[in-house]
């Protein structure tokens, strides 16, 4: 399964070559807006006086739909 997944990564870095993007930094990217997005949802459970480990995962889901349609461009 290892094995696979490497080749499925690999395969997605090739296209990323063929698409003229860098794959390096969109992954940094990805991480970055994904880290950005789950502050904002920390924040939103302390706004609530909650903690996160508290919240359910249909809670968590919900905050992060409107954490992210509340972003700029969306």
């Amino acid at each position: 399964m290892e094995e696979e997944f490497g080749d499925l990564l690999f395969a997605l870095v090739n296209t990323s070559r063929f698409l003229k993007i860098d794959a390096e930094e969109a992954l940094r990217r990805a991480v970055d807006k994904f880290e950005r997005r789950f502050r904002a949802v920390e924040a939103a459970f302390r706004a609530q006086g909650r903690q996160l480990q508290e919240s359910t995962l249909e809670e968590m889901d919900q905050v992060w739909n409107q954490v992210k349609e509340g972003e700029p461009g969306r």
